[in-house]
């Protein structure tokens, strides 16, 4: 379960960077206006940052997670550990031009196969600039484009696949947050209340890179993409966004998002896209890289949800999803009969961040200031319908003034040849501690 002497003197030689750097960005430029937010997405016209925002032009944080899990076909449990440097930087060097830099490194053990011990995923690298009257924005470099407000599942993120170099946790904001921009030039504008952006995202690289250090642009750049959206209010308690994509394989793409405000403690999502593209069954037997993946086909994308707040203060979700190119049950259960290709489906599933099943359910709780005021819990529950596999998962998480500790458990319960009944791991419990600097 120990890391290994060089990867961490590696970890500790990337922190000494990082604190090398804060000292450089301890005083800001004159005149620069207040840094985004590290977690944010590049910057939206539709909420600028807030004038006097906390925000720190260099955010440092330092994970180490430790971990045990009960193995569904070995008789005994795996250890495992973790080591990670979280780092962004903002600089804002006047005229309205700025520059953000996210990245993160991994150190984990164990591995599977031939994959890297060390990760690095360089989420976002870009340089932006903003007109005198905010109301136009050009950006350019790595971006983490996301779109869509559904809380596990998003039809309308057309860049997520690819995207995520490491899975360190199953929280699906995290998995948001963690994975690689695109390479793309972006803009966008505000007109009359409403916002306007293109995004064009060329062709890098052919296929992902095998090292764990690279940029692996032929995970986020392997074919040229297109994509075009508007949004704005539709009346005092409804928004929405409309969405076209279109990449240079010759498939296309249409979106839809509305939030809605029911009432003081109730919001409702809807999240949709039609598209015609292969299955993810002939994804999973053709490979990432593969050009030709046979005929097309026209189906949908659906996420339908809503967040009730207690006076409590439990913020309860509730969402259906569809993925009408996922298997059916019928389906999944003939592609039973060949274990590894039912090993690959789920696996190509993971890596484009899609719904596996036809359709899935899932609940999540979060709790702020749980029995302690620095004491917060958050859980959820995904449910197959189809087979009846579930996965969930709880955290508590104490924090302090610059650190936190938190505690994980998941638990994947089904029939061995359920969705969740066939992952290696039965249970599992991770201690996770955090540092802010």
């Amino acid at each position: 379960m120990r890391l290994t002497a060089r990867s961490l003197r590696q970890c500790l030689l990337a922190a000494a960077l990082a604190n090398a750097l804060s000292t450089l960005a301890a005083a800001p430029l004159a005149g620069s206006a207040s840094p985004p937010q590290a977690e944010s997405d590049a910057l939206e016209l539709e909420a600028p940052a807030p004038a006097g925002s906390e925000a720190r032009a260099l955010r440092l944080l330092i994970e180490a997670a430790v971990g045990r899990a009960s193995q569904r076909y070995l008789p005994y449990a795996r250890d495992s550990a973790r080591i990670s440097l979280d780092l962004s930087h903002s600089a804002a060097w006047g005229h309205g031009l700025r520059s953000f830099v996210s990245d993160r490194l991994d150190q984990m053990q164990p591995v599977s196969g031939d994959a890297p011990e060390m990760v690095n995923s360089l989420r976002e690298a870009y340089a932006s600039w903003q007109s005198g009257d905010g109301d136009t924005l050009v950006e350019a470099g790595r971006i983490n484009l996301r779109f869509g407000p559904g809380f596990g599942y998003n039809p309308t993120d057309f860049f997520r696949d690819g995207s995520l170099r490491t899975l360190t946790t199953v929280d699906p904001v995290a998995l948001r947050e963690n994975r690689m921009g695109s390479v793309m030039l972006r803009a966008q504008a505000i007109r009359a209340g409403s916002s306007f952006s293109l995004a064009y995202s060329p062709k890098l690289a052919e296929r992902p890179s095998r090292g764990g250090l690279g940029l692996d642009l032929g995970s986020t750049n392997s074919r040229a993409r297109l994509l075009a959206a508007a949004a704005g209010p539709i009346s005092p308690s409804l928004s929405g966004r409309l969405l076209a994509y279109r990449d240079d394989g010759a498939y296309g793409a249409l979106g839809a998002n509305l939030s809605a405000l029911v009432s003081d403690a109730a919001v409702m999502h809807l999240e949709w896209s039609g598209s015609s593209e292969p299955d993810l069954l002939a994804r999973s037997l053709a490979g990432p890289s593969a050009r030709a993946l046979g005929a097309a086909a026209l189906r949908n994308r659906l996420v339908l949800g809503g967040t009730y707040t207690t006076l409590s203060k439990w913020a309860l979700t509730a969402e259906y999803q569809y993925n009408g190119f996922g298997l059916s049950q019928s389906a999944w259960a003939a592609l039973g009969a060949t274990p590894l290709a039912q090993r690959a489906y789920l696996q190509e599933a993971l890596r484009r961040q899609e719904l596996a099943p036809r359709q899935a359910y899932l609940l999540h709780a979060a709790r702020k200031g749980l029995l302690l005021k620095s004491l917060d819990l958050g859980a959820y529950l995904r449910i197959n319908p189809g087979d009846g596999s579930r996965l969930g998962w709880i955290e508590l998480r104490q924090h302090w003034n610059s650190a936190d500790l938190s505690l994980q458990l998941q638990d994947n319960r089904g029939r061995p040849a359920s969705e969740f009944g066939l992952l290696p791991e039965r249970r599992s419990v991770q201690l996770l501690g955090t540092y802010y600097y």
